[in-house]
């Protein structure tokens, strides 16, 4: 079973992060890592090529600052490098699952990053190893490699190209060999990536706070089902799949996952997370003396919602910013024993007082819960918790910890009955409409999935039965 670490909001899959023809580029590969930590904070790696023929490898669990020491990068020395911080959602959480992969393919080392969930893997990888095919992972990731590996007549560029045609889901791909720097986003764009120009050389990340952390300079998203090139010759661009795929951009990039100096399709999350938080005011408004945030990802939707209610906003809750995610154990009692670790309320600044917390999410409600309970204790006249996003209902099948709806608190209850699970005074959500429109579209833009149960790729009959499990 799979700790459910102190924030209830869903987990991110990964970030990625590239470098190509940049002096140094193993160092600023690991700045980048250290922007994108908030994606993934099971493992880290950095593959580099450290010679016009080989590449080299360091990986490990744990937080980014854990797995590298000063003197690995030193010996990562390199003018191309590939890096990745990986929350596992696809394949157990172990250091054989931690990227980038590293395999030997066309008589060359071909290193692969991956964010995102490949639905069709299980099925991809049962007539891989009929066909004979030996995995030394459980992580979907190497099911591309092996494809890969299959297009025998073709060069690296084209078998990727190919194998990408293969599979079905979501994927944000970077791979890198001696040769050249290759970066894929599936059809539907369910992932973000971005490229960057640094000096006379690329850079592409995950997001563009990476890019800001390395200095260099944005140029453009990837286009959804791009498959984009990158050599000494130059830069090309592709398409994985001739026909035009719904374009289908996660909206909790906005709401959760992405950090919020970071732009995603042109939207600067922090003010899309603003916005949230005013429309959240205007159709959810309340008496209260103070309006909180539970850090981080929602301190940009309180301070929204505070000041179209116009009611004063208030640090309620402090974060320790020094305890790992790792830190905290499985079991009720440990886990509840981490939030009040991580989340401490200001009782001078809650006690006797209506208070609004805002939050992005509720998931499984173990924090909801948690937190209102130690507001309460904090002497909180009344309690009203507002949510920048619809109920979260349904399971995640394209790259995000909430596999399995059985775990989803609002997947059979109605908000008053959430309400009164999580034990707040009241309790309401943002509409989805409202959420795309915070983001600059209509719903149909973006992938839903989570709030209204409309897959746009279609998920394996084994995974919907799964998803069914009772809520505990």
């Amino acid at each position: 079973m799979k700790t459910i670490l102190p924030n209830d909001s869903p987990k991110e899959a990964c970030g990625v992060f590239a470098a190509w023809d940049c002096e140094r580029a193993q160092v600023l590969t690991h700045f980048g890592l250290y922007a994108l930590q908030h994606r993934g904070q099971e493992s880290a790696g950095i593959a580099a090529r450290v010679a016009p023929d080989r590449l080299a490898l360091r990986r490990d669990m744990g937080l980014v600052s854990e797995v590298f020491s000063a003197a690995d990068i030193e010996e990562l020395e390199a003018d191309a490098a590939l890096g990745h911080v990986r929350y596992s959602t696809a394949g157990e959480s172990s250091l054989e699952n931690a990227q980038p992969l590293v395999v030997r393919m066309k008589s060359t080392s071909v290193a692969l990053a991956h964010n995102g969930n490949l639905v069709n893997a299980p099925v991809l990888r049962q007539q891989l190893e009929e066909a004979g095919s030996i995995f030394q992972t459980s992580a979907d990731t190497e099911v591309i490699a092996h494809l890969a590996a299959r297009e025998s007549e073709k060069d690296v560029r084209q078998s990727i190209l190919s194998a990408l045609g293969q599979v079905e889901g979501a994927y944000a791909l970077v791979v890198l060999t001696p040769d050249g720097l290759y970066a894929a986003r599936d059809p539907n764009g369910f992932r973000p990536l971005c490229l960057g120009r640094l000096g006379g050389g690329w850079v592409v990340a995950s997001e563009t706070c990476a890019l800001d952390a390395v200095g260099a300079v944005f140029v453009r998203d990837l286009a959804p089902g791009e498959f984009l090139s990158i050599d000494h010759g130059g830069m090309n661009s592709a398409k994985i799949v001739d026909e035009a795929a719904r374009a289908s951009l996660c909206i909790f990039e906005y709401i959760y996952f992405a950090r919020p100096d970071s732009d995603i399709a042109g939207r600067n999350v922090h003010q899309v997370r603003k916005e949230l938080g005013r429309l959240l005011a205007r159709d959810h408004h309340v008496e209260a003396d103070v309006v909180t945030g539970v850090p981080d990802s929602s301190i940009s939707a309180a301070s929204g919602y505070a000041e179209e209610a116009g009611i004063p906003y208030e640090m309620g809750l402090v974060r320790n910013r020094y305890i790992g995610r790792t830190f905290i154990q499985p079991g009720d009692d440990l886990r509840q024993r981490g939030v009040k670790l991580k989340l401490n309320p200001l009782q001078k600044v809650v006690r006797d007082r209506r208070v609004v917390l805002v939050d992005d999410s509720v998931v499984r409600g173990t924090t909801s819960r948690i937190l209102v309970r130690l507001l309460r204790e904090a002497g909180a006249r009344e309690i009203h918790l507002r949510i920048s996003s619809p109920p979260y209902r349904y399971p995640c099948f394209y790259g995000i910890d909430t596999s399995t709806r059985g775990t989803l608190i609002a997947s059979e209850r109605s908000v008053e009955e959430i309400r009164s699970v999580v034990g707040a005074d009241s309790l309401a959500f943002l509409d989805v409409d409202r959420v795309a429109e915070a983001a600059g579209g209509k719903a149909s833009d973006y992938c839903v999935a989570c709030f209204l149960g409309d897959y746009r790729v279609p998920v394996d009959a084994a995974e919907e039965h799964e998803s069914l499990e009772v809520f505990q």
